[in-house]
């Protein structure tokens, strides 16, 4: 298994901007330190006006490794969400939490909430603060398509020379969560030198209430070039899903909602950042409805202008204007704008 692919694993470097924590601990063999970041950012509506003050997706994690022999390592990880704009009982909501054990050769799996095999091929173009990839997080905990809820999974990077490797993924879920039965994943691709290509398959019964019983299902594409805030990257996704994604989801204004009975997905950004940190890009995102009783068009489309700036490592300014591009669900525009700060622990 690629030496990178384990070291990303075990400190459990999620995809985003950059990945940072403390090391509290390191002592035969075991380590613990902490994690995450937090945000503030004034985000607005250009056409409806106002402006509010959000939190851009705080956490805060704790991940603890021990080494157990034999080229075995385990890791252990709990993330939450962060209220600090609002108090309450709901300041903390569990973001992840599992359990991993990885081997140079062998692989490495993972039990618990969890970033899925799905959104090692899907979440490629999920990159910057202000504005990134929305159709993943449709019921992503229950679908697997982002953070997947109750996931056993297993994954392996084969490293075939000095510049290509392939690599894979499994996953599967219960069907703890109501509405939802079991499901399974399985990703597959490739790595050459500074390019990746992949693919990925999501299915498993939706039970809701609202459909009946449907498989809900996804294809998803995806190809990439570069690491992101290092120069260029160039990333787009394409998905092809059956009972996956929603109407009520996207802020559309929409009268009528419902569970898509087919739909694609497009995802593309285009970014580069400069030696002094300065990073620009410009992202597009589409949902295209092929459903006659909802909507045989476009849900939503739209497309981002986006500038961050690494005053330092850890504390990243940002700001990024989206465009609506139009929907064949509603007519009024909502373009949007978000300008703020991001530290990271």
């Amino acid at each position: 298994m690629n030496k990178k692919i384990i070291a990303l694993a075990v400190a459990a470097a999620a995809f985003g901007t950059q990945a940072s924590a403390v090391e509290l601990y390191n002592q035969d063999g075991s380590t613990f330190s902490i994690g995450g970041h937090v945000s503030i950012s004034a985000k607005g509506n250009s056409d409806v006006g106002g402006t509010d003050i959000i939190s851009n997706s705080p956490r805060i994690n704790m991940t603890a490794t021990q080494d157990l022999g034999n080229g075995f390592t385990a890791d252990a990880r709990g993330e939450w969400s962060v209220n600090y704009l609002n108090g309450g009982e709901n300041a903390f909501s569990t973001r992840l939490g599992y359990i991993g054990v990885t081997h140079d050769t062998f692989g490495r799996a993972v039990g618990g909430t969890q970033w899925s095999p799905y959104y090692d091929i899907a979440g490629i173009a999920d990159m910057p603060i202000a504005f990134a990839n929305d159709f993943l997080y449709d019921n992503h905990g229950a679908l697997g398509t982002g953070r997947a809820e109750n996931m056993i999974s297993y994954r392996n990077d084969i490293q075939l020379g000095d510049n290509l490797s392939v690599f894979g993924g499994l996953g599967w879920q219960d069907d703890a969560t109501a509405g939802f039965d079991s499901r399974g994943q399985v990703a597959i691709g490739a790595n050459f030198a500074d390019f990746m290509v992949g693919y990925s398959y999501n299915a498993g019964d939706r039970t809701d209430g609202v459909i009946g019983t449907k498989e809900a299902t996804s294809h998803a594409l995806s190809a990439k070039y570069g690491s992101y805030g290092n120069g260029l990257y160039v990333a787009a996704v394409y998905t092809m899903n059956e009972y996956m994604h929603g109407t009520s989801n996207y802020n559309t204004g929409a009268s009528t909602a419902g569970v898509l009975k087919d739909s694609d997905g497009i995802e593309f950004i285009a970014a580069y950042a400069f030696a002094n940190s300065l990073n620009l890009s410009i992202n597009y995102e589409a949902v295209e409805g092929n459903d006659k009783a909802i909507v045989d068009g476009t849900v939503y489309s739209q497309m981002a202008f986006q500038a961050e700036y690494n005053i330092t490592p850890t504390f990243v300014t940002f700001a990024g204007y989206q465009l609506d591009l139009g929907s064949d669900l509603y007519n009024k525009e909502n373009d949007m704008w978000n300008v703020g700060v991001r530290y990271y622990l």
